[in-house]
């Protein structure tokens, strides 16, 4: 938008000095005694003839041409720069008519006067310093005066209605934390799509409290082994040139005594409790084949969300998703019962925890997804889930190491929250097995104590079907 020129903020006047002022100068000029020094260089080139390059010297100067270094600066960090310092480039597309043209970051305060409306506009680039009252007419950013006013709707204590001189001071301090609490989301939520290596983009949204990203997370895409554990790469693979009509030896799924998990869709098609064996590395069969599932990663996109029901976090899908369909793997470090056993007791403490015990055939190691995890890490508990649990193995075939792989047990429609059963019982080996540790807590650490000290968790899915507790 343009800022009216009796309230430009501060750096943001014309520039000074003509062309001397631009990004770019130069001159073509000659001057006096310049042939006199290129006679002197060119006799310094004939006493130094002896002492020319080599092969390897002129061959590292032509690898060097037309080499450039990337700017760490942003394309719009040097176009502020250029406005705050009052210089024009027309590399960078700041000239004379828009070197005064401003960003608004947010808006933090509203008012009304004579019947107008005013609102106090933070400029981007620029410190609160120089923040300035602007009329409606002069604004044309119609996302943010309408996130403005759904804020006003959401701020403690109820509605406000604007007087001459602006807010409340709570409600003018809730508006400014409220934007600079999104800007930190959308930052995060720029990080988490930098990091996946899946194709399912990945959104953020708070519409409920103040809550920010939330603290030491770090996204992963695979497992992180942990100390003292080491993971056996697989030795062999199928022979298969089409693994669904023509399996050779039963395929991956064959060799190890086991049903082929998928139809031609993709979709899992044995029962829960069965393991799952994808073709691998070693295998002859392309990447479209229709047992490589797990392993291509999240396809939908998803977003993580604040509940308004003291859940902490969630995640919901933002398109369909059909049943039978992979939705996504719980991913997290695999580290020692043992040392699951001293983190369950850390984690007790702070109410909260992300122990899953991979007890598929006895229990040996468990992943721990509080600090090392993907997006799983963020799916709530429901007694009435949308997912389930299946065990599969792809590149490691220790069956004390399987991969923690979620299907949708029902269509899902777009917007629809993703939950899985933390005390689910779906193992033909074990009736533990494949369950969430008996500590597991609410995402987002929303308990108030240990749940080993309180014995019984309360359940707040909402479900028809709600067993009133987790454990």
């Amino acid at each position: 938008m343009r800022r009216p020129n009796s309230q430009s903020a501060r750096g943001g006047g014309g520039a000074k000095g003509g062309a001397g002022a631009r990004c770019m100068t130069g001159g073509n000029g000659k001057k006096k005694g310049e042939k006199k020094k290129k006679k002197k260089k060119k006799k310094k080139k004939k006493k130094r003839r002896g002492r020319e390059p080599g092969k390897k010297g002129k061959k590292m100067a032509e690898n060097l041409k037309g080499c450039s270094v990337r700017c760490k600066s942003t394309w719009l960090q040097l176009q502020e720069l250029c406005r705050a310092r009052g210089l024009r480039c027309a590399a960078l597309g700041v000239t004379r008519r828009n070197l005064v043209e401003f960003e608004v970051e947010y808006l933090c305060d509203y008012k009304r006067s004579g019947g107008d409306e005013f609102y106090l506009v933070k400029w981007r680039g620029y410190p609160d310093s120089a923040n300035t009252w602007e009329p409606r007419k002069n604004l044309r950013c119609r996302g943010l005066l309408k996130q403005l006013h759904q804020d006003l709707a959401r701020a403690p204590g109820g509605p406000v209605r604007p007087g001459p001189r602006g807010l409340p001071p709570r409600v003018s301090s809730y508006l400014v934390q409220k934007a600079e609490q999104r800007q930190a989301l959308r930052r995060w939520e720029q990080q988490l799509n930098s990091t996946r290596s899946h194709r399912g983009r990945i959104a953020v949204e708070n519409e409920v409290d103040l809550h920010g990203p939330p603290r030491d997370f770090v996204y992963i895409n695979e497992y992180k082994v942990g100390a003292g554990i080491q993971l056996t790469p697989v030795a062999v693979g199928c022979e298969c040139s089409d693994c669904m009509a023509e399996a050779a030896g039963g395929c991956c799924p064959g060799a190890s005594h086991n049903k082929f998990a998928y139809n031609e869709a993709g979709l899992v098609r044995i029962r829960a409790g069965l393991p799952i064996y994808e073709c691998n590395s070693r295998c002859r069969c392309g990447s479209e084949c229709p047992n490589r599932v797990v392993q291509k990663g999240i396809r939908y996109n998803l977003c993580i969300f604040r509940t308004g029901n003291g859940r902490g976090w969630g995640v919901r899908t933002m398109e369909r998703i059909r049943k039978n369909s992979f939705v996504m793997e719980y991913i997290g470090e695999i580290i020692t019962s043992e040392e699951a056993e001293r983190r369950g007791q850390v984690y007790d403490r702070q109410g909260a925890t992300y122990l899953f015990d991979l007890d598929y055939v006895e229990d040996v190691y468990t992943v721990d997804a509080a600090h090392y995890g993907n997006i799983s890490h963020f799916v709530n508990h429901s007694c009435d889930p949308n997912l389930q649990v299946y065990n599969v193995f792809i590149e490691n075939l220790d069956e004390r190491l399987p991969r923690i792989a979620l299907f949708a047990t029902r269509p899902i429609r777009a917007g629809e929250e993703l939950t899985f059963d933390y005390n689910m019982h779906v193992d033909p080996v074990d009736a533990e097995s494949t369950r969430m540790d008996s500590n597991f807590g609410l995402a987002g650490g929303a308990l108030s104590s240990s749940p080993r000290s309180r014995g019984r968790i309360e359940c707040k899915c909402g479900a028809a079907a709600c067993r009133k507790y987790l454990f």
